[in-house]
């Protein structure tokens, strides 16, 4: 692939550091798979729990980042906390991670 289009490099520097705080975050397997999870929607802690198998304390920390980091909000219902994405560039950047490495392979591999 191909970029053809003009860049404000002025605008890509000020983006940049934002950029990179969000590819730190991802570049945590824990934290991509439990944004992975929350990119089809909210999830109670304890659904995160049981689909990833990580334990509480591992799980409780990382979504500490992701809360810091505001790329996920919560909602309480009783004694249950739900999470969800509340970063559209998060979102946005799980959609094409997915596309990338988790999608169904293309039928001619070497259409890249």
């Amino acid at each position: 692939m191909t970029i053809t289009q003009d860049f404000d490099l002025t605008a890509m520097r000020s983006s940049a550091d934002a950029a990179c705080a969000l590819m730190r975050v991802l570049s945590n397997p824990d934290r991509l798979l439990l944004l992975c999870q929350l990119s089809g929607g909210e999830r109670r802690v304890g659904e995160l729990e049981a689909l990833l198998d990580i334990q509480q304390p591992t799980l409780s920390q990382q979504l500490a980042v992701l809360r810091d980091e505001s790329l996920v909000a919560t909602r309480r219902e009783g004694k249950q906390i739900y999470y969800r994405i509340a970063s559209e560039s998060a979102l946005a950047v799980m959609a094409a991670l997915y596309d990338q490495f988790c999608a169904q392979p293309k039928e001619n591999p070497h259409d890249d």
